[in-house]
């Protein structure tokens, strides 16, 4: 009886630590995809056309994106060791065997933004934010990001 009480626990414990570990890789997959939302979703969308410019939008969509970046050195802190089931993309394993320089990929995505804020006019001046906010966010991508389907 106390062996299968041992038993049955080490499996709790086990199965609750794939749990948390699930649950940490899903919020850095919910704060990616919140960032590409706005990135892709709207600014990147109106600067093909694809919907109206609307001013408002575009600077509510660069002041979350901004909201967004700052969070993530703190949401990438503890690697998961696994990908959200079903995801597209992950995180290499390249950001926990070199986080200084992952982190070092921040402040040039930040001083993108903030270049950007509050200048933005028209489809110009919006396509000129979305390749320079985009640029910065692919250095990083080309080495910590990878496909997964």
């Amino acid at each position: 009886m106390k062996r299968t009480m041992i038993v049955a626990g080490t499996i709790l414990l086990g199965a609750g630590a794939v749990m948390a570990q699930q649950e940490i890789a899903v919020q850095q997959d919910n704060l990616m995809r919140a960032i590409a939302k706005n990135q892709y979703g709207v600014i990147q969308k109106m600067t093909k056309g694809d919907i109206p410019f609307d001013k408002k939008a575009a600077d509510q969509a660069i002041a979350s994106i901004e909201a967004d970046v700052a969070k993530i050195a703190k949401t990438f802190e503890v690697n998961p060791k696994q990908d959200v089931v079903d995801a597209t993309y992950g995180a290499s394993q390249k950001v926990w065997q070199n986080k200084a320089d992952f982190d070092s990929k921040i402040p040039p995505v930040q001083k993108a933004i903030a270049d950007v804020k509050g200048k933005i006019k028209d489809v110009a001046s919006l396509k000129a934010a979305y390749t320079a906010i985009n640029d910065r966010c692919s250095d990083c991508h080309e080495t910590y990001r990878v496909k997964l389907k």
